[in-house]
């Protein structure tokens, strides 16, 4: 995503990264803490350029019109930007990538796991959530039984009829195991409700612990921890769409 400084405020873009409150960003202006093209900033509502370097305290700002975060969801955390009596994702979202409008780009159940994506670009998550867009969404499950590899491929393949009349797009499906309790990697091109799982309920198998290991093309990082979530950089933002 291009960083769009043009007509912005120097303290409505501290604020807008999260740390600082606009109130504290005025204040650290008018402090002579804040430079922009190696030059003290001479008030809080100097508009920069596109291409303005900014410090705070001589330390480089890169300054994000919208920040896009990789997190990978633990179990038992909820896909929610609302108080609740739950932990949800923007509680485990550590304080340097707060900022407002943050919300999760598509759900994970609250007993799932894995990429979920964090951010406050309302256009970008239209785009990959969007149905006509086919992000594709790679899940890897284990079920609660064994499973007829070669019969169950081809009916992902062909598309399946959820319980409820809604029609699955066809899907790649790869297993791993088909013996009880079998192990599975899903890839599906939309995101209706509690999808993965409703399908392998169409064959008597019930989903025992799902992971969502890739969006788009871009796969979790394997470095990351349970709940842990890093950003997003741009080459990557690509690779989703």
């Amino acid at each position: 995503m291009k960083n769009e400084k043009k007509d912005w405020r120097l303290d409505k873009w501290l604020a807008s990264q999260g740390a600082l409150s606009r109130k504290d960003a005025r204040e650290l202006v008018r402090a002579g803490r804040v430079s922009v093209n190696g030059v003290p900033a001479s008030a809080p509502d100097l508009k920069l350029g596109e291409n303005a370097a900014v410090c705070v305290d001589n330390r480089p700002l890169t300054l994000r019109r919208h920040l896009y975060l990789m997190m990978n969801k633990p179990a038992g955390v909820v896909c929610a930007t609302r108080d609740c009596a739950d932990t949800t994702v923007l509680d485990l979202v550590p304080p340097q990538f707060r900022r407002p409008g943050l919300f999760p780009a598509g759900r994970l159940d609250k007993d799932s796991e894995g990429f979920v994506l964090i951010t406050d670009d309302g256009d970008f998550a239209h785009k990959i959530l969007a149905p006509k867009s086919h992000v594709p969404k790679t899940y890897d499950v284990t079920l609660d039984g064994g499973i007829d590899e070669a019969h169950l491929v081809a009916a992902f393949a062909k598309g399946i009829t959820l319980d409820g009349g809604d029609q699955a797009s066809p899907s790649e499906l790869i297993v791993h195991r088909a013996e009880a309790p079998a192990e599975a990697t899903v890839t599906i091109y939309e995101g209706m409700y509690h999808q993965v799982k409703r399908m392998f309920e169409r064959f008597g198998l019930t989903v025992t612990a799902l992971r969502r290991v890739r969006i788009g093309g871009l796969t979790l990082d394997p470095t990351l921890v349970a709940g842990a979530c890093r950003e997003i950089v741009h080459n990557e933002l690509q690779k989703i769409n």
